[in-house]
């Protein structure tokens, strides 16, 4: 059995949350899904739980961040091309996120990044195949 990842997220809004990532074109799993949660489908085994700021505080006794203004983690998704990089950007961009810094092209990798409507950083990269 292969393992899933699954990156909890604090949300204000689910539904908006929700609208966001189905937007930027990323499957919902109704099956664990509700008014306090909706979990989001990026790949096989790995999603994206939306958890409502309150039902998330209910999984930890620490300060919830707000990703608006302090960092909690910087999420990396790989891309298949430069294209799709930029495409999940616009399509951010459109849905009620924003970019984040210019892309960077390194040569043997291509970068952009989004943050959604709740200030979560999205990485998108390109990796380049290098000869063997």
């Amino acid at each position: 059995m292969a393992q899933s990842i699954f990156v909890n997220l604090a949300v204000e809004s689910v539904q908006q949350s929700r609208a966001f990532y189905a937007g930027i074109g990323f499957g919902i799993n109704e099956q664990y899904s509700n008014e306090q949660a909706a979990c989001v489908v990026i790949a096989d085994n790995i999603y994206v739980m939306l958890l409502a700021k309150p039902f998330f505080a209910g999984f930890t006794d620490k300060a919830i961040a707000d990703a608006r203004t302090t960092t909690e983690v910087l999420n990396c998704l790989d891309c298949d091309s430069r294209e799709r990089v930029d495409h999940l950007v616009k399509l951010a961009e459109q849905h009620g996120g924003k970019a984040y810094r210019q892309a960077q092209d390194q040569g043997f990798m291509y970068g952009h990044a989004f943050e959604d409507p709740d200030g979560h950083i999205w990485e998108l990269v390109h990796m380049v195949a290098q000869p063997s």
